[in-house]
Formats: structure tokens, C-alpha cells, sequence
């Protein structure tokens, strides 16, 4: 209840922040309903099942990533004066934003399952009823214990990573051999030992390099037998699973990296003898790398996917032939490319709310607001840049066990 008052009295974009975290949560729930169906009315085809359902992993983590992120920046949710009092401190608070975010994933998936089901044809009364049964093997009754447990696997999900990310952190305590008399004597504040920006960069490369190395070694490898192939959406034969798993680490290796990136770019910017604009804006990349960086890895990881797909799929959409992709496939796709840029720019939204106060003194101090502008652009520039090619370069590599 406390949820929904927060809601109805919270700014307009955090509101609508909350409905594309409904709406994303659709789409993916959409996605779990439809291998739900294929599954029941195939059931002579159980690993093909699997397959579908374990490829709605990749939505699904990405609409959650979303919803933390939506999560991290409500301004309901943040520690305030006086809330303690009235029994919201911390942990409540944390509580507090995974209940938003299960009730906002909960909305997306009880839409998708009143879209599912007026699609099938299970509902009727309106022009759209019956018109994808073909698709989603209509005509076969689901199993309503498998439908809600699979509709309430992502608002749990979601609400649990939100609750175990955004959990406030213990104080570190006192150790058992201090003084007694030393208690009344406050200690003086020291700085919280906080793990570098850049501590990932290291392992983020070591991590893609290994992936592209399972990658050419899995390329160069003798075939599998079929019985151990994965399907690929447009792809009869399908893949070895050691050529996922190398794409899977190459994309894990961008996602660690991002933070180490972001700050090395923000030392790039700042060294020499900097200008004004150079200065502000090397500055503010190293101190937002960590808030900022790991968003933009996962960007650079959904892009590179999508660039290995134009790579590989680019002769099958160019030919007469059946299309690569069917609309559930650019469904998922788009979900996950959305949830990922939506993510980058409420992370970016929200390293400029947490720097207003930065702002404003130095609009108080006569900085004309033209610098500030150029300071970001000079960010966005130098971002773009460096991580746009690495992208590219990743992508191809990624694409060419399967395109030689």
C-alpha cells in the first residue's frame, strides 16, 4: 500500500520510468508464455523446449537489470531526515524499492498474459482475437500452475536482486581488543575503503580475451555431432555450446570492463595540460566510472551481439530464402536492446542528479553553462570513440567461426 501511495505521488518521469519497467516486463513475459505454448503442443520435442526457454534467460536478465536501475534512482526510496522515526530506515527503504519493482513486473507480466491469450484466441471480443494462433499454437489449454510460475519468476526475480544490490551496508565494527576508554573519544572520519573504478579493467580484458579464444579454438574445431548442438534463431544445424559459451565470456568481459574504461578514458581527458572543458570533463568520468561504466558495458555487449547477428545473418536476409528471424526473435531482441540503452540513460540521468550539487556551486561560482554543455559533449564524444570500435572489433571476432 505504502508502494502504491509513493507512486501516485511521484514525479512524472520516475513515473514513467516505472511503466517502461512494466512494459519491458511484458515483453519478456510475453516471450515465457509463447515457449510455454510451443512446449505443450510439442511435447515430443522437449529439448528444443528447453532451448527456447533457456534463450528468454537473456530478456529476462535484461529487463532486470532495468528494474534495478529504475530502482537505484526512485527518490522514494532514498534515505531521508525524520524517516527513521516513523519506522523507514534503511532497511525498510531497500524493502520498500523491491516491493515498487515486484509490483511493476507483476503489472507487465498480467498484461502480457491478457495480450497472450486474446492473441491465442483464448478470450475473444475484440478484432485482434485468434489473429497469431498459428503462432502460438493455439488450441491447447495451458497449465495455469506453469503460466504463474513462470508470469512470477521475473517480479521475483527482480525484487530479489534489488533487495540484495540495494541492501545498505554494515559499519564496520570495533575490534574486541579497543580500549574501553577510547569509546567516549569520537574517532576521527576516515575515508571508506572503496574499490577502485578501474580494478575490473584488468580482469574484463583477461576475461574477453579468453573468450575469443574458445571462440577461434571451438571455429577451428572438428564439428559436433547434432545431438550436442544449440539452436540458433535462423540456424538449422545450430551452435556448440563452446562457441556460446565464448560469446557469453567476451560479453561478460565488456560488462567488467566498462567501469576501468570509462575511467581511463576521464585520465585520458585530463592529462597534460588540460583546458577548462577537458579538465571538467576528464574529472567527471573518473568519479562517475563505477555508476556509469557498468551500464555502458552491458550496452557495448548487447550492441556487439547485434553486429555479430547482422554478420551472420546478413546473406540468409539478403536471399530468397525463409527469413532468419521471426517476430518473436525481433521481439526478444528488442527487448533486450531497449531494456540495455534505457538502463545507460537512467544511469547517466542519475550520475547527474547525484553531481547537481556539484552544478550548482559552480554555476554559483560564474561557470557559464556553455562549458557544462561542451564538458558533457566532450564526454559523449570521447566515450563513443573508444568504445564503438571496441564494440565492432569484438562483434567480428565474435561473428567468425560462423561466417568463413
Amino acid at each position: 500500500m505504502l508502494s502504491l501511495r509513493l507512486a501516485r505521488g511521484a514525479h512524472p518521469l520516475v513515473l514513467l520510468r516505472r511503466v517502461l519497467v512494466a512494459v519491458a516486463a511484458a515483453g519478456a513475459g510475453f516471450l515465457l508464455l509463447c515457449a510455454l505454448g510451443y512446449a505443450v503442443a510439442h511435447p515430443k520435442q522437449p529439448e528444443e523446449s528447453v532451448v527456447r526457454l533457456l534463450w528468454c534467460a537473456v530478456p529476462c536478465a535484461a529487463v532486470a537489470q532495468f528494474a534495478l536501475a529504475v530502482a537505484r534512482t526512485d527518490p522514494a526510496t532514498r534515505p531521508r531526515d525524520g524517516l527513521d522515526a516513523v519506522g523507514l530506515g534503511p532497511v525498510r527503504l531497500t524493502l520498500l524499492a523491491a516491493a515498487s519493482t515486484a509490483v511493476s513486473c507483476g503489472l507487465g507480466s498480467g498484461a502480457a498474459l491478457l495480450v497472450y491469450l486474446e492473441l491465442r484466441g483464448d478470450l475473444g471480443g475484440t478484432p485482434l482475437s485468434g489473429s497469431a494462433s498459428g503462432l502460438l499454437d493455439g488450441g491447447h489449454a495451458l497449465p495455469w500452475a506453469a503460466t504463474v510460475t513462470l508470469l512470477g519468476l521475473l517480479p521475483a526475480v527482480s525484487a530479489g536482486v534489488c533487495a540484495l544490490v540495494l541492501r545498505p551496508r554494515e559499519a564496520r565494527r570495533r575490534p574486541a581488543h579497543a580500549p574501553e576508554e577510547a569509546e567516549d573519544v569520537p574517532a576521527p572520519p576516515r575515508p571508506a575503503a572503496a574499490r577502485p573504478s578501474y580494478a575490473g579493467l584488468p580482469w574484463g580484458i583477461a576475461v574477453i580475451a579468453s573468450g575469443l579464444a574458445l571462440v577461434a579454438y571451438v571455429g577451428h574445431a572438428p564439428v559436433p555431432e547434432p545431438g550436442r548442438l544449440l539452436a540458433l534463431p535462423g540456424q538449422d544445424g545450430g551452435a556448440s555450446p563452446g562457441l556460446l559459451g565464448g560469446w557469453l565470456l567476451a560479453s561478460l568481459g565488456l560488462v567488467l570492463a566498462g567501469p576501468g574504461l570509462t575511467h581511463w578514458c576521464g585520465v585520458a581527458l585530463a592529462a597534460g595540460r588540460p583546458g577548462p572543458v577537458r579538465m571538467l570533463a576528464g574529472r567527471t568520468l573518473q568519479d562517475t566510472a563505477t555508476r556509469l561504466g557498468r551500464p555502458l558495458g552491458v550496452l557495448c555487449a548487447v550492441a556487439a551481439g547485434a553486429l555479430a547477428a547482422a554478420e551472420l545473418y546478413g546473406v540468409a536476409w539478403e536471399s530468397s530464402g525463409p527469413r532468419p528471424f521471426g517476430p518473436l526473435t525481433g521481439l526478444g531482441a528488442a527487448v533486450v536492446m531497449a531494456c540495455a540503452t534505457a538502463t545507460a540513460i537512467t544511469a547517466a540521468l542519475d550520475t547527474r542528479q547525484v553531481r547537481s550539487d556539484t552544478t550548482a556551486a559552480l554555476l554559483r561560482l560564474g561557470i557559464p553553462g556553455s562549458l557544462l554543455r561542451g564538458a558533457a559533449a566532450v564526454r559523449a564524444a570521447v566515450l563513443i570513440a573508444v568504445l564503438a570500435p571496441l564494440t565492432w572489433v569484438i562483434a567480428e571476432l565474435a561473428a567468425l567461426p560462423l561466417t568463413r
